[in-house]
């Protein structure tokens, strides 16, 4: 094997693994998984990566839809992320996507892949106006971890460190990470596998900026509320998703140029 010891790489998710907010439909997505490839093909020039993820995907989509097809593969590295548009859905219930993670996690690691996934940071500190999803993403998060225990899945707990809610990691529409951000995570992810040439530097925040006056603060939530959540809201009530028609960007296993 080469010396990060993948050779296979699959990705399994919903906008954040496809890349949403890192590129665009024009230049094309890149995001923290094609990252994440990138930095693995550097000591395995070998590797072959594919990308299945889907933009607006629930945890029970991504299971129903993706896992087969990962399988499939046979990778011996995946990451599984997924949960946060269930959390922002009137109904919620965070056994049922607990379950679903639980049952990709399995199946992947039973088949001998090593999995890694990411818990979910506080989004009421990146929205203030989700504060009240909050508990909803701690009572995900915990299952996230538990069900991971019980299968030797590698776990990215970003909680501990503030830079995961620095607004300059985010980009516009606050659900999706800025280049800077998917940077930030596949750094994390790296690290978390152990990968050579990773390290914790992405643990440390971002330097200092000017702050907001109170008036800039209360106009920048007003004009995410009309630019983003507005039409985030319109979609749902239409029983609509962003991922509608979408198929995944990468499915088959192809190669990675660093």
């Amino acid at each position: 094997m080469a010396d990060s010891g993948y050779l296979r790489y699959v990705a399994l998710g919903d906008s954040q693994t496809e890349g949403l907010g890192d590129g665009d439909e024009i230049a094309g997505l890149r995001g923290w998984a094609d990252r994440l490839a990138e930095h693995i093909a550097r000591s395995s020039p070998g590797l072959l990566y594919a990308n299945l993820a889907v933009r607006g995907r629930l945890a029970g989509q991504v299971h129903a839809e993706q896992l087969a097809p990962a399988l499939a593969l046979k990778p011996d590295l995946a990451t599984v992320v997924a949960g946060l548009n269930d959390v922002m859905r009137p109904r919620f219930d965070a056994d049922e996507v607990a379950g679903h993670l639980e049952a990709m996690f399995a199946a992947l690691t039973a088949q001998g892949a090593r999995v890694a996934t990411l818990t979910f940071p506080d989004i009421g500190q990146i929205a203030p106006l989700a504060r009240p999803l909050a508990p909803r993403v701690v009572a995900v998060n915990s299952r996230i971890q538990e069900a991971a225990r019980r299968h030797g899945v590698v776990v990215v707990d970003s909680s501990p460190y503030p830079v995961v809610t620095d607004p300059r990691i985010w980009s516009a529409d606050r659900l999706h990470a800025s280049p800077r951000g998917h940077a930030l995570i596949a750094a994390a992810v790296a690290h978390a596998l152990d990968l050579p040439g990773s390290d914790d530097s992405w643990t440390r925040p971002l330097p200092p900026e000017a702050a907001r006056s109170r008036l800039r603060a209360v106009g920048t939530e007003l004009h995410w509320a009309g630019t983003f959540l507005g039409p985030w809201l319109v979609r749902r009530l239409r029983g609509r998703s962003s991922g509608d028609g979408r198929q995944a960007k990468r499915p088959a296993l192809l190669p990675v140029t660093p």
